[in-house]
């Protein structure tokens, strides 16, 4: 199916992903994972969640290996890549090829896959994991939700889940999640990391600068609402016109909405898509983010029980 594992298309600790062909001729992602303790969860988390769902905007998965020691999941093929390659470098060319219309089209699908996860399957999928990595896009840019190694199914009727140890990485993981101060985990906490990933498909960067003291997502969400409160420029280039600007404040107010501290200040995914495809002037400015982020310790460190 990979010719020997001759196309390696990316690495991570999860493990290696590789171009492949069925015999049929259709393209495909084969993603061997490494043989380490942690990943058989991870297997089994995909495999139990993805099988469950069947959306556009959810990447489809074609079949898996479970042979001993080595696990391995076959999906579809997706031409463009990931999200990330795209949106950090303004004068890039494959920046240019989005413009403003594409990205917020690219939300909207990811908005409607997020949602569809949330309420559209008989079983609420977490997922735990949204980060632009994690985005992917086909031939036609149509944006695809992957990567369930951390995801997580919970009844619909119940809205805070029992959840040991952290998930996600620091810049997209809701603060809840670390600490229960902050609340409970549930549906919310996704609806933070795609808050923070649409600020950074807007601004073009990252909202964590590991080269820089003290940067944390809230400086970023901070730097971000001062600048909509005083309507200054944002500094983002290519804007076109009143439609294509009214768009771009949209997908800041809703990402701003969607990383407030206490859950139950964030919008559904309903909601979202509600806020996004309604008017500009029927959304209210969020409350001000507070000025610095929560603690961020090691995930091998933190045991969370979540009541």
């Amino acid at each position: 199916m990979t010719i020997s594992f001759k196309y390696k298309l990316g690495q991570g600790g999860y493990g290696v992903v590789y171009k492949g062909k069925l015999q049929n001729g259709i393209q495909v992602a084969v993603k061997v994972l490494n043989d380490s303790k942690g990943n058989s969860e991870e297997f089994i988390n995909e495999v139990a969640s993805i099988s469950k769902t069947s959306h556009v905007n959810v990447v489809t998965l074609l079949g898996f290996c479970f042979d001993g020691s080595k696990r391995a999941l076959i999906y579809e093929f997706m031409f463009n890549g990931s999200v990330e390659k795209f949106i950090y470098n303004r004068t890039s060319s494959k920046q240019c090829q989005l413009g403003w219309e594409m990205l917020y089209q690219i939300v909207i699908g990811i908005t409607r896959g997020l949602e569809y996860l949330h309420h559209g399957c008989n079983a609420r999928i977490l997922h735990f994991d949204i980060k632009p990595h994690n985005i992917l896009l086909d031939e036609d840019f149509c944006p695809k939700i992957s990567d369930f190694g951390l995801s997580k199914l919970c009844p619909k009727k119940e809205s805070i889940i029992l959840m040991s140890g952290a998930r996600g990485i620091a810049g997209y993981t809701a603060p809840e999640v670390f600490s229960r101060t902050f609340g409970g985990v549930s549906h919310k906490s996704d609806v933070y990391s795609y808050g923070m990933m649409v600020l950074e498909m807007v601004e073009g960067r990252k909202n964590i600068d590991v080269e820089v003291d003290h940067t944390s997502e809230i400086y970023f969400s901070h730097w971000i609402y001062n600048r909509m409160e005083l309507d200054e420029d944002f500094g983002l280039h290519g804007i076109m016109n009143e439609e294509e600007n009214g768009r771009v404040k949209k997908m800041i107010i809703v990402g701003l909405w969607c990383i407030q501290i206490d859950p139950s200040n964030r919008p559904s995914m309903n909601k979202v898509m509600e806020m996004l495809e309604g008017s500009l002037e029927s959304l209210q400015i969020p409350p001000k983010p507070f000025l610095s982020s929560p603690p961020r310790p090691p995930a091998d460190s933190s045991t969370i029980q979540i009541m």
